[in-house]
């Protein structure tokens, strides 16, 4: 995305545009308001999410227009009718101009924790929601299932293989980059190599088989093409005599692709076959179908296996396909004077004004924003991204973001991490910010009487 590609104005919900369009008429359009975007609940059978999204995110604030043909088109809107045309001249203008924190890409993140606060004119703030809830909230979802794929893969490289799975193409693309943060070795998506720098594996699909007269000449054609990347299928007929061929051609080749059937039985026989022919650096990857808790049951069962390919699952979160993220007002400052907000509806309550996530070795302590830390050895976990609509440094790169992801996680309690029955991290707010949600409790509620 950039200012000479699609303006992405448009890419929002209408109630958004209908707000701005209200707060403009109502004089409140360049009010500050700051919006915090927070997981309100962990997925079932999740013990954490791992922020992903930023970059996309930011990319997105720091080019987001409106073209011409895009105020043409809101002006057909019957529930635009009434709007001056002084909003649409405001919507010509439309930048950015706000600030940013989050946490960084890779950060385990849990419940109630804000993962990015945005804090600009309040028009700006609002139209931004549903663009930055569904990046974040998607590629959260898939780097979360990469991390908890590749903790069971116990060292055995994981690659991602979904994109004809996934619910678009460009889903696909953003998915590979969140699969890789998430500790993939790579994708089978080119696109997501030549945009994130990630990895690209790839070799040949049952069809180049089925394209050649016989399956020996395809594995001959194939290993004369790649050499040493050379990966053959083997199971398009008989997984075992393909893998006798395979064998019988000998070196160079990396080694062989289960797809289907009983991979425990089939990668031990594998094993066999590609030993007696001399071929012990030869490697088996596995795939179909796979997720962590079969590839946890083949990794205890001491499966041959040295790689696993996933798809499906990985790029749809299959077990957990939806994240329960919000994106609330928080506080708005007009003339001056700042009033906290928040919800006090039940099972949807939030809490008032700006916050920081403090990370202690045992608990996470969420704060005012102009609270200290509650110690010495606390880290804060939000950090200023954007200042003014501009970027404060370079973000990290898609590599450095999985080097992170992989040192944050491996601090967080063995217990928290684990598959099955894991532990809840230990969330807690400070008492400042519950005494500022019970004024503003107090203060609503004589409001509302």
């Amino acid at each position: 995305m950039n200012s000479q590609g699609p303006s992405f104005g448009l890419l929002t919900d209408l109630y958004e545009l209908t707000m701005a369009a209200g707060y403009f008429e109502a004089g409140k359009s360049e009010e500050k308001a700051t919006f915090e975007l927070t997981i309100r609940h962990l997925p079932p059978n999740r013990s954490y999410i791992l922020a992903a999204g930023l970059a996309q995110a930011v990319d997105y604030l720091t080019s987001v227009r409106f073209a011409e043909d895009d105020l043409r088109y809101l002006r057909t809107l019957p529930q635009l009718a009434g709007v001056s045309e002084a909003f649409y001249d405001r919507l010509r203008r439309f930048r950015f101009t706000g600030d940013a924190l989050a946490v960084p890409e890779g950060t385990p993140v849990f419940s109630g924790e804000p993962v990015l606060t945005v804090r600009a004119p309040l028009i700006e703030a609002q139209i931004a929601e549903t663009y930055l809830l569904s990046t974040i909230s998607f590629q959260s979802l898939v780097a979360t299932k990469a991390s908890r794929i590749v903790q069971t893969a116990g060292g055995r490289g994981v690659v991602e293989f979904g994109t004809r799975r996934a619910h678009s193409p460009m889903a696909g693309v953003v998915a590979a980059r969140a699969a890789y943060l998430g500790g993939c070795l790579g994708t089978s998506n080119t696109l997501a190599g030549k945009l994130y720098g990630i990895p690209v594996y790839g070799t040949a699909a049952h069809s180049w088989v089925q394209a050649f007269p016989d399956e020996e000449e395809a594995f001959r054609r194939l290993q004369a093409l790649l050499r040493s990347s050379t990966v053959y299928i083997v199971d398009t007929y008989d997984t075992l005599e393909g893998t006798r061929k395979a064998a019988a051609l000998g070196k160079p080749l990396w080694g062989v692709r289960l797809d289907s059937g009983d991979l425990l039985k089939l990668s031990r026989e594998t094993r066999a076959i590609l030993d007696e022919a001399g071929l012990q650096d030869a490697r088996i990857m596995a795939s179909g179908d796979l997720n962590e808790f079969r590839i946890q049951s083949l990794v205890q069962q001491g499966a041959p296996i040295d790689a696993f390919g996933v798809g499906t699952e990985l790029v749809t979160s299959a077990d957990s396909p939806r994240l329960n993220a919000v994106y609330k007002l928080v506080e708005l400052e007009s003339g001056g004077i700042q009033r906290y907000t928040a919800k006090f509806s039940e099972e949807k309550a939030t809490y008032p004004g700006a916050k920081q996530v403090y990370r202690l070795e045992d608990r996470d302590v969420i704060a005012c924003a102009w609270e200290g830390p509650p110690s010495k050895t606390a880290k804060s976990l939000l950090r200023l991204v954007l200042l003014e609509g501009r970027l404060t440094e370079p973000l990290p790169t898609a590599a450095e973001a999985q080097a992170y992801a992989k040192r944050q996680l491996s601090e967080l309690p063995a217990a928290c991490r684990r598959l099955d029955s894991p532990e809840p991290h230990r969330i807690e707010y400070s008492r400042a910010l519950l005494s500022l949600a019970e004024r503003v409790r107090g203060r609503l509620g004589r409001a509302a009487s």
